[in-house]
């Protein structure tokens, strides 16, 4: 069982490290455009938001990957590991060209669209710049899931940390001294990506993961993927829109306090998402090497995302005052948080477990089981969140449904769980 512990513990530390650096680059511009003053940064805002929509579409590339390389990996062919390789990064080269020319199409379409107004001339500018990313983007992407299905989680933490820090270095030369203001920032996040992206690339030729082009019926189990996984997505992601529509029609208390808790929400998934990245890795590899570990090593990770989530949970019970303090000063936005804040705490635990068997479900490549019941369970929570401001009800309210969708979902995983092996 420690064996099992330590080997949980060494994919998953560094998953968390990388889950933690991926933000950086936003959250460096952010700072840095911040100083050139209002309308600067509103265009990042409105562009930020339209790139994060654009490519979550394509974070199928991970996770179809990590399973297909870990599972011949188990079989002890890893010949048969690298083809997998090979065939993700050809998708990730055709599918980032396609999404860059799709963009530099589309951008004046979508920066109207999301209301540049006053501020569309820059945000347009911005847009196109960093749409020139698209391919780098998602080689990084695949390379995250191939070198997870090899498990390794230390060099994708490791490389897109110099990149950020490159990111990090660039930015106030280009926006400052150079004098390019928000084009400066967006032509900083092209190189500091395509550096990590050239970096990625280069490590994964000497492993001997670039082969000639495989054929589209190679690349076609993928795009199955890709489709379920965007039906899974964008339940999740249309569910917690109208939360937030949800939340805006109950007052402007309402959806700060509501921001404010969603925050705090993404802080804990993305701590406990780590583990669930360990599970992708360990559990597809094991399901090639050794089925009966398979369903051991999935039994004793749920054990420790329970743990961890009850240790969170406890964090976040004593640290209410702290956390929500750090957040907002504002005396009304505290006071609509407090009674809110015991339903996300309950909720740790069960998250915990749900994000866990998302993990052990995607390396077993039951994709279509995942798409099917999140987007259930989806359709529930968002019919309680429209039904909330129609009762008049308030943001605790909303917030319980946020929790039983959640535990709608996980009691669809226990279900699937039980009733189906994870060997293939």
């Amino acid at each position: 069982m420690r064996s099992l512990d330590r080997e949980i513990l060494r994919l998953a530390v560094p998953a968390l490290g990388a889950l933690l650096v991926e933000p950086l680059v936003s959250v460096v511009d952010t700072a840095f455009v911040g100083r050139l003053g209002a309308r600067p940064l509103a265009a990042l805002g409105i562009t930020t938001a339209l790139l994060g929509l654009f490519f979550v579409v394509f974070n199928f590339l991970a996770y179809a990957t990590t399973p297909r390389v870990a599972y011949a990996l188990g079989k002890n062919d890893r010949s048969m590991a690298m083809a997998r390789a090979s065939e993700a990064l050809w998708l990730a080269l055709f599918l980032g060209t396609f999404a860059t020319l799709l963009l530099e199409l589309l951008a004046p379409l979508l920066v109207g669209l999301m209301g540049g107004g006053a501020v569309y001339q820059e945000a347009l500018g911005y847009l196109r710049l960093r749409a020139l990313s698209g391919p780098a983007l998602l080689i990084t992407t695949a390379a995250h899931g191939i070198y997870r299905g090899l498990q390794d989680t230390r060099t994708p933490f490791f490389v897109s940390l110099v990149a950020n820090l490159a990111n990090a270095v660039l930015d106030p030369v280009f926006i400052f001294p150079l004098g390019m203001g928000l084009s400066g920032a967006a032509l900083a996040s092209v190189l500091a990506q395509s550096f990590g992206a050239g970096w990625f690339f280069y490590r994964l030729v000497r492993l001997g993961a670039w082969r000639p082009f495989p054929g589209i019926a190679a690349l076609a189990p993928y795009l199955r993927v890709g489709g379920e996984m965007l039906l899974r997505t964008a339940s999740l992601v249309g569910a917690i829109a109208v939360a937030a529509a949800a939340a805006a029609r109950i007052g402007v208390v309402a959806v700060a306090a509501h921001q404010i808790l969603w925050q705090v929400w993404l802080l804990l998934a993305m701590a406990l998402d780590a583990l669930a990245i360990a599970a992708q890795a360990l559990v597809a590899r094991l399901r090639g090497e050794d089925p009966a570990g398979a369903r051991a090593a999935s039994d004793r990770l749920l054990w420790l995302g329970l743990w961890a989530g009850l240790a969170l949970a406890a964090l976040m019970a004593a640290g209410q005052w702290p956390i929500s303090r750090f957040f907002t000063p504002d005396p009304a936005v505290l006071a609509a948080i407090r009674p809110v804040w015991p339903v996300v705490v309950l909720a740790t635990p069960a998250n915990a477990l749900v994000f866990v068997w998302d993990g052990i479900f995607m390396a077993a490549e039951r994709f279509r089981f995942l798409a099917v019941t999140t987007f259930l369970a989806s359709l529930v929570g968002a019919a309680w969140f429209l039904a909330v401001p129609w009762l008049k009800l308030d943001l605790t309210a909303l917030w319980w449904g946020m929790l039983a969708m959640n535990l709608i979902r996980g009691g669809f995983q226990a279900w699937g769980y039980g009733k189906r092996k994870l060997a293939p």
